[in-house]
This record gives structure tokens, sequence and C-alpha cells, in this order.
């Protein structure tokens, strides 16, 4: 499963804090999916089938701070090990268009992770893609830097990033955890730096 955090709604669409959500987006376009709501999960999803797996993309309806809401329910309504879950969000310490694979981990901050592990009982055994947008520079300006719209310059090296890391669900199923991420982390195919 892979859940894209970010905040509902037009006001929040494309904002710094919502790559995650963004990349979801991307996804589901790509496979011409269109995600469903459904209530028991706080969210919406959608299914792509391939010949020996799926990849299930959820996009939660809860705010950022409440992310967990719908990722604890999705993982029970899908059956899902919380090792099968890849959350993908927004990383202030990772200069923009920059990516970084993590496989567990502490919440570093990020209110959203702090909360999905808050919800599944301190297991953070989740797998993240860290979508780098840079850093304002100041602390105290941190949250009005990640609820507005980046630059158009910052967009589209965004963009390019999600486009390089499009097969990220597949690869991870068809090669595994690690080749993906010295894939992604040697820059082959993929964005440290678009």
């Amino acid at each position: 499963m892979i859940a894209g955090l970010g905040n509902p709604g037009d006001e929040y669409s494309q904002t710094r804090h919502n790559a995650g959500l963004d990349f979801v987006n991307f996804q589901c376009s790509k496979y011409s999916l269109v995600p469903k709501k459904e209530k028991l999960i706080h969210g919406s999803y959608a299914i792509k089938e391939f010949d020996d797996f799926k990849l299930i993309f959820l996009k939660p309806s809860t705010f950022m701070n409440e992310s967990g809401k719908c990722i604890s329910k999705a993982k029970k309504f899908f059956d899902l090990q919380t090792s099968q879950i890849l959350i993908v969000h927004d990383e202030l310490d990772l200069p923009n268009g920059y990516i970084k694979l993590k496989k567990a981990g502490g919440h570093g901050g990020h209110n959203g992770l702090r909360n999905i592990i808050d919800q599944m009982q301190g297991d953070n055994n989740f797998k993240r893609l860290r979508l780098g947008i840079g850093h304002p520079g100041k602390g105290k300006d941190v949250t009005t830097y990640v609820l507005k719209k980046a630059s158009k310059k910052d967009r589209s090296q965004l963009e390019k990033t999600f486009d390089n890391c499009n097969s990220i669900g597949e690869l991870i199923m068809t090669e595994g955890w690690e080749k993906t991420t010295m894939h992604f982390h040697t820059g082959k195919g993929a964005s440290i730096e678009s």
C-alpha cells in the first residue's frame, strides 16, 4: 500500500505539505485509476493489479495531523502487515526535488508520521518515501512555508521527481526493498536531483 500524506480541500492543493498526496494522485493518473471513497478507512483508495501482486494507492481524507486514523484503519481493512506500507510525505530536511527511502524509524518531527506511529500503538515499521521540499531557513517560518504553494520552478522540479519515481511500487514488489533503495540512492533513474 502506497499512502500519500497531505491535507484535504482545494485550499491545500499543491502546497508543499501535500507533496505525498500529490505523488499518489500522480500515480493514480499514471495507471488511469480513479480512487473511490471508503468511509471505513477515512479516505479513498484505488487498486492496480499486476500478475503477481497488487498495489493499493491510499489518499487519507483526514488532515495531516490525523493521518494515522486512515492508515491504521486501511491496514486492517486490507489485512496488511505494517512492513507492507509505504508512506509518502514531504521532507523539510532534504533539498527540493531530492528523495530518500527509509525503512522504519521515528517521526523526525513530522506530525503526520507522529500520528501514524501513535495510532498504530508505536509500530513504526512502515517504509517511507521522503520527498524533499527544502527548508525556509528559520524554524518560525516552517508552518507558513509548508502550507504555501511552491514556486513554479520548485513545483516543476518536484513533478519531475514524481515522474522519476513513477515505478517505485513495482520495483519494491519485483526487486525488493534493498535493490529499490540502491537504485534510487545512487541516482540511477531517479531523482536524487532533477
